[in-house]
């Protein structure tokens, strides 16, 4: 094969080894707004009532107790991770389908980023980051259905100079599925592959630092987001594997600045959004135990706690955070968390609260700083969009 020019795009090397036809289309990021959001709604998750020691009926107050733990030096929330995608539609490409028509999809690009700091002496720290550039692209452009032809092809792009003179790869090629008959657009489902991926770089981040024996008790990771990982076909059919997964959560906590309130129930086990919307400031909730039958037999206990008066935010679900924590033990999926440890854990959250409104971020009444400062050190790593869509 002759070897490729300087200015040999991307989107000419797929088009060659894919036999599909590259139309040059326009580009346009696919990221949506940086806004808290609230997913009214049915969900699919079954309560199944307390998760913590403590049989608590009604708000429980964090406020003195985390004055107290401020004067702290080591507080027991020492790791905190975000992951983070930026997405674009590169292209349209097209494929003669059988019957000799002519079938257009859309080419998705993103830039994946992961990354983790850790406290030391009151100051984060960058200590770990995973990043990467992956395509996502109909499963009909593998027309033969051969395995390895993704990584091969990905291997040949990241062969480009162009992509070499910029110290670029492409480490993967994700594959989205055409023949769902579903209402979702091309476009969203090679979006969720993304998605995906950088799912799996979280979690292989958290193995990691477990691995490292950087988790236990005195040292918690708080993820930005919630921990409502879907099993692999690998993790299920694995069990003894799957539950090492599992184990591997047993010291991280999610916080999640978007939720359903509608899912939450009264200690009555009645629907009522309300009684998250009337959290007063620096107060959690009971904590609730559910599961998620998308989600296997993972059994988590959520709740949630005020960072931020409602009369200074936009909307009654502003300022409140959602905790998980996965019920890993026999004793916690039986009795609950201790309610000892969630308060601790609740009050440590309050002193991560952000302590001023920065810059134009929407989101600044759900951030905890520590996390903002993590998201913000994993976006500085991306390339410019406009490089970025210049290798297209």
């Amino acid at each position: 094969m002759r070897p490729l020019n300087r200015g040999t795009k991307v989107m000419n090397i797929i088009e060659k080894e894919t036999g599909g036809k590259s139309y040059k289309a326009h580009k346009y990021s696919l990221n949506s707004s940086e806004r808290p959001s609230v997913e009214y709604g049915v969900s699919e998750i079954i309560w199944k009532g307390r998760a913590e020691t403590a049989s608590h009926k009604t708000y429980i107050n964090l406020n003195s107790f985390s004055k107290r733990l401020a004067t702290i030096d080591d507080p027991i929330l020492s790791f905190f991770l975000d992951g983070s995608r930026r997405v674009f539609k590169v292209d349209d490409i097209a494929y003669v389908k059988s019957g000799g028509r002519s079938v257009i999809y859309p080419v998705i690009a993103g830039q994946i980023g992961v990354g983790c700091c850790t406290r030391v002496k009151k100051k984060l720290v960058p200590t770990k980051l995973k990043r990467e550039y992956v395509l996502s692209m109909p499963d009909i452009a593998n027309a033969d259905g051969k395995h390895g032809f993704w990584p091969a092809t990905a291997r040949k792009l990241s062969e480009c100079e162009e992509l070499k003179r910029l110290g670029i790869e492409f480490s993967t090629i994700l594959e989205y599925k055409t023949s769902q008959n579903d209402d979702k657009k091309f476009e969203d489902r090679a979006t969720a592959c993304v998605q995906d991926r950088m799912i799996e770089r979280e979690k292989e981040l958290v193995v990691e630092l477990v691995r490292e024996g950087k988790l236990n008790q005195n040292n918690y990771l708080v993820k930005d987001g919630s921990l409502e990982y879907r099993p692999t076909k690998e993790d299920k059919s694995n069990r003894e594997k799957y539950q090492k997964i599992k184990n591997n959560y047993n010291f991280v906590l999610g916080a999640s600045k978007n939720f359903n309130p509608e899912v939450c129930e009264d200690t009555n086990g009645k629907p009522n959004p309300g009684f998250i919307a009337d959290l007063p400031l620096y107060h959690r909730t009971p904590v609730a135990k559910y599961e998620n039958p998308m989600l296997g037999d993972v059994k988590f206990a959520v709740w949630y706690i005020r960072l931020r008066d409602k009369s200074r935010t936009r909307t009654p679900f502003d300022g409140i955070l959602k905790i998980e924590k996965m019920l890993v033990t026999e004793a916690e999926i039986e009795n609950g968390i201790d309610s000892e440890l969630v308060d601790l854990l609740s009050a440590h959250i309050v002193n991560e609260r952000s302590p001023v409104c920065y810059g134009s971020d929407l989101r600044w009444a759900n951030h905890i700083y520590p996390i903002y400062l993590v998201e913000s050190y994993v976006k500085s790593r991306y390339l410019s969009a406009e490089s970025f869509l210049h290798l297209f």
